[in-house]
């Protein structure tokens, strides 16, 4: 959605579910086809596993839970299993100072992030931090310092449990508890299995547990034999949305996105934040004046499509599309470029701590959507190498502030030669008494010759 790098020949498309090309393709993959079960995304996936087809094959990859949900959609589709190479063991639970190299600690809030990340600093040297709300320019260089070995631990949310492949031995649930946008409820045990499955991979083992033995923070015995045996509830449903809808107007758009799913196995999708956004503007009389052809009204819900990076709600994000479709729907339907040039001139700062860039970056990501919508500016391919210079510019800097909080590089330095053995540990006392362990200055020895 807010990056696209497509070279003039390219063979093979690798998109999200949601920015699947379409066009004539002889091979189409869908990875990760159980999330067609998630209330947010699900619709979008169930879309692609009932509409997306290659030419000449189609593979649609998930868990075994996902089996009963293809042999009622898909029912000719071949279904090969493929067992895991590695296995996963439960390790028991561990305090944190007790935690092994190479371990991955999952929380589930930004704030527990980052009091788990403060408290690895202070014991262990540091951590690399892994959220959802980072850029993925800030995620990649905090992964890369982790897998480079600077630091030995890497905290995260539930991001981690998609997408993410790392040289990861342990993974830690700092909690079992999250928070889904409407309730705080366990996690499930597909959830867990696809957290903790981050340890290990391929060939290697790994092991997973949790830092409390009791309390809603341990794992129950069934729940670790689910995991170490990958024994899951089948999927009984998968959640679903008109995925060609009407735009002969507002009201036929609005009803059949509404629509009932075909009797069976599937749900309608809980009302997702574009709907929400299309039927708050469509109570303005404006809107409905400039939407009233089809091409206008295809246009109407694109410009609520734009995601809500900065997590701002319903309403606020509602008037910032309505700003954005008032622009598409008059004159040349181009957004103008000084207010696009204003507004990512407001964000190019790189002062501030962790929390206020981050805010920055996801209101570039927003302008970055914008930019790659090819019939939004007028000069689009500037616009987007402009936004991205911005993001990346943000991105750097909140590597650099994630760094400079949460990692102590003369302690990181200080216990990975300690380990190697003391007898080569770079000590170096200068004249003046400064003291420096491979280039790292420690403190100063007064009172000594």
């Amino acid at each position: 959605g807010e990056e696209k790098i497509v070279p003039p020949d390219a063979r093979w498309f690798l998109c999200t579910a949601e920015s699947m090309p379409d066009r004539d393709v002889a091979f189409v993959g869908l990875d990760e086809a159980q999330l067609g079960a998630d209330p947010e995304r699900g619709h979008v996936f169930t879309d692609r596993l009932l509409r997306a087809r290659g030419r000449e094959e189609t593979m649609i990859l998930g868990s075994e839970a996902l089996r009963p949900m293809i042999k009622a959609l898909v029912p000719k589709a071949e279904i090969v299993n493929r067992p895991r190479f590695s296995t996963l063991t439960y390790a028991g639970a561990k305090k944190i100072s007790r935690l092994p190299k190479r371990s991955a600690i999952v929380a589930f809030s930004a704030e527990e992030v980052y009091a788990v990340a403060e408290m690895l600093r202070r014991l262990r040297g540091g951590a690399a931090v892994v959220m959802g709300a980072l850029s993925p320019r800030t995620r990649n260089a905090q992964v890369a310092m982790f897998q480079a070995g600077e630091v030995d631990y890497l905290v995260a949310t539930d991001a981690i449990g998609m997408g993410l492949n790392m040289d990861v031995a342990h993974v830690a649930f700092a909690s079992l508890n999250k928070f889904d946008g409407k309730r705080q409820r366990r996690l499930t045990v597909a959830e867990m299995a696809q957290i903790a499955g981050r340890a290990g991979r391929h060939q290697r083992d790994g092991t997973f547990g949790a830092l409390s033995d009791d309390g809603p923070g341990a794992f129950l015995p069934e729940e670790v034999l689910a995991i170490e045996e990958h024994r899951f509830p089948r999927l009984e449903n998968l959640y679903w949305r008109q995925g060609a809808p009407d735009f002969a107007s507002i009201d036929a758009l609005v009803a059949s996105l509404e629509a009932r799913p075909p009797a069976g196995v599937l749900r309608a999708a809980p009302q997702s934040l574009d709907l929400g956004v299309l039927k708050r503007l469509a109570e303005e009389g404006w809107v409905r004046e400039r939407a009233r052809h089809p091409a206008m009204v295809a246009r109407l819900w694109a410009a609520c499509g734009v995601p809500d990076f900065r997590k701002v709600g319903l309403d606020p994000h509602a008037r910032f599309v309505s700003r954005v479709f008032g622009h598409l729907s008059e004159g040349r339907g181009h957004i103008p470029h000084q207010w696009f040039a204003d507004e990512l001139q407001r964000l190019d700062q790189m002062n501030g701590d962790v929390e206020t860039i981050a805010g920055r970056i996801a209101a570039a990501r927003s302008w970055a959507y914008i930019a790659h919508r090819s019939d939004w500016l007028l000069d689009p391919e500037h616009w987007a190498a402009r936004t991205r210079g911005v993001e990346e510019k943000l991105s750097d800097a909140l590597h650099d502030r994630l760094r400079q909080r949460f990692v102590d590089q003369r302690t990181t330095v200080l216990l990975r030669r300690i380990g190697a053995g003391a007898a080569d540990l770079p000590v170096d006392v200068a004249m003046d008494g400064a003291v420096s362990v491979d280039g790292h200055a420690l403190g100063r020895l007064t009172g000594f010759r």
